[in-house]
């Protein structure tokens, strides 16, 4: 049977207004900006329902329809193991490799060996015509592999090799602390290097500021975009005072954006900041183009506990970077917070991408945020919000001076202090590590397990500083977690009354025990005391937490309290909020109560403390 056409012209629009009367008829009298605006962490409003922006044009990034590229990590320190993984990278689909070299602040303890002949060794059989190579060198050692990558490939075409050198002289001395000559000089020598690569034909990005740093030592989102546009003028400075025409100044920067599990931050975020750099162009008199974009998945996301939950992680950040409009995107491999991934992880790591374009062609709409109120409102805010920040540092003097006096240091521990305290108070939950943990999991295989090599020791220098370190948010619940793996300590879970009474605050309770690596089995419930102690004594547990409903609580709370105590519990808890019969339950023994909001982290360490569990400060 013939259906008719579907006329969409016969169907009233929907305005605004006619969005907003629903939304009143859903709150019931409530104030809207108190339930439908959300404040972030930069300080600016997200409306939960942002009109449509019919008029609004796709931001100019990579070409319409193109594809981003796939970058996979290189950071094996065997040359043939790294050889081995780059070949298999490339040949599985990744359309270039980043060189992650030992002194990187990024390597996580492992990295490539710098030597020419290991440098040799490691690229052996790439076709440098055929794929991207970025540079990761830290330490300031980015010259000599640049000089080095250079010399390897000089009887190649220059004009058709991709090789982006990410020198970054300002980045190297933010995580080093420390800088062996003053600024006026690293700038002078960085733009002695630029021009002789370029000397040499070689047209791709050779400067980069990187904003990955900065997210890993708490920077926020606009934090992240400031500071990158702070160090991108710096080069770009630096690069005119060599000589370079501004235009060709301009060209060979690139930048790296952290892509986080905010979706709709990460895909805001690019679209920001090419509306942040076309402002510095037009500044210089110059004609807007698209600077070179690459993103790469959050370190500080990645958890160690139930690993698998980083894939997820790692798929929102792709397709949130890809459909932001990143020219090319990196995924860190699942495992790489346990240690150096093995073939499996970086496989995964490499087909997030492939997926998302092969499969679902994402990357076939140009800016497919464009329009959207969500995204052009937060792109737009966020712009506004680091182009602020931005003008601060350039008071400052420059991100350099920022970064000597300790006044950026000082904003990022600010934004780091808050976050911190989201993630103790699971406001901001870690899924699979503070919330359902699950103990006892398999540990996936990696080649090698993760290791920290101690940063060097600052050597006076012309240029000193508080150097930026970062820290993973899992990393407070992990060293929870290492401390108690030991002794395996467990919690009784008293649970009283019937089912109805308990499951929510029992299960409640496990989960935030367990976050810190205490067990906790659960119960049927008990119907007298007698039966409380008796199973008490039986698990073998030195905690307790009552868990029951505020009605039994009332009646019951202080006498099973007594009990536990007087069967041995080091420690009694009560899952809830204290009440009015607080004083008669702390008299009976209950030491401390668990509700949503607590700070868990203090909770646990309390725990472990009253069990003689010491927390490290390693997890």
């Amino acid at each position: 049977m013939d259906q008719p056409a579907l006329d969409l012209d016969s169907f009233p629009p929907a305005t605004r207004v006619d969005w907003l009367a629903l939304v009143e008829g859903v709150l019931k009298g409530a104030p809207y900006d108190k339930r439908m605006l959300t404040r972030t962490p930069d300080g600016f409003s997200l409306d939960a329902l942002p009109e449509r922006r019919r008029d609004a044009a796709p931001i100019a990034g990579r070409p319409a329809g193109a594809p981003w590229k796939v970058i996979a990590r290189l950071d094996h320190d065997d040359p043939a193991s790294a050889n081995a993984q780059m070949l298999e990278d490339l040949n599985g689909g990744a359309d270039g490799v980043s060189l992650v070299f030992a002194a990187s602040p990024y390597a996580g303890g492992f990295g490539l060996p710098a030597r020419f002949e290991e440098l040799a060794a490691t690229l052996e059989g790439l076709m440098p015509d055929m794929a991207t190579l970025r540079v990761e060198a830290g330490g300031f050692q980015g010259r000599d592999i640049a000089l080095a990558l250079a010399r390897l490939f000089e009887k190649a075409d220059p004009a058709v090799l991709d090789l982006r050198f990410g020198l970054d002289p300002i980045g190297d001395f933010a995580a080093r602390g420390a800088a062996p000559i003053d600024w006026g000089t690293l700038a002078a020598r960085l733009g002695q290097t630029v021009t002789a690569l370029r000397g040499r034909g070689l047209t791709a990005p050779m400067v980069r500021a990187d904003g990955r740093l900065h997210h890993g030592a708490g920077a926020t989102d606009a934090q992240e975009l400031a500071a990158v546009l702070a160090t991108a003028l710096a080069y770009l400075r630096a690069l005119e005072a060599a000589g370079l025409p501004l235009d060709e100044a301009a060209r060979s920067i690139e930048v790296t954006l952290t892509a986080d599990v905010d979706q709709f931050g990460t895909q805001a975020k690019p679209r920001a900041f090419r509306l942040l750099w076309q402002n510095v162009l037009e500044a210089c008199g110059l004609a807007p183009s698209p600077v070179a974009l690459h993103m790469e998945t959050a370190w500080r996301s990645l958890t160690r506990h139930d690993p698998h939950v980083n894939l997820l992680r790692g798929t929102i950040a792709a397709f949130a970077a890809g459909v932001g409009g990143a020219d090319s995107v990196s995924v860190l491999p699942f495992t790489q917070a346990i240690g150096l991934p093995e073939p499996e992880a970086r496989r995964l790591a490499r087909n997030t991408q492939l997926i998302l374009m092969e499969e679902s062609n994402l990357h076939r709409v140009a800016d497919p945020g464009a329009g959207a109120g969500a995204i052009e409102e937060r792109a737009e805010k966020l712009a506004a919000a680091a182009w602020d920040l931005f003008r601060q540092i350039e008071r400052e003097g420059g991100m350099v001076e920022a970064l000597e006096s300790g006044a950026w240091q000082a904003r990022l521990g600010a934004a780091r202090a808050a976050r911190a305290k989201d993630v103790a108070t699971r406001r901001l939950p870690l899924t699979g590590t503070s919330e359902f943990p699950l103990l006892g999991a398999a540990v996936p295989v990696v080649i090698a397990p993760a290791r920290r090599r101690a940063a060097p020791a600052p050597a006076e220098g012309a240029l000193m500083c508080e150097p930026l370190k970062g820290e993973r948010l899992a990393e407070p619940f992990e060293r929870l977690r290492a401390a108690a793996a030991a002794s395996a300590p467990r919690v009784f879970l008293a649970a009283l009354g019937m089912p109805a009474d308990f499951t929510a605050r029992a299960g409640f309770a496990r989960a935030a025990f367990e976050a810190g690596g205490i067990a906790a089995p659960g119960t049927d419930g008990f119907a007298d005391m007698a039966a409380l102690t008796e199973a008490y004594h039986a698990s073998g547990a030195r905690l307790a937490c009552l868990c029951a409903s505020d009605a039994i609580y009332a009646a019951s709370a202080v006498e099973a309290a007594t009990a536990l105590k007087a069967a041995g519990a080091v420690r009694v808890y009560l899952a809830g909020k204290a009440g009015e019969d607080e004083p008669a339950q702390r008299a009976a023994g209950i030491d401390g109560y668990l509700f949503t909001g607590i700070d868990l982290v203090a909770f646990l360490e309390g725990a472990q403390a009253a069990l003689g569990i010491a927390v490290g400060l390693e997890p």
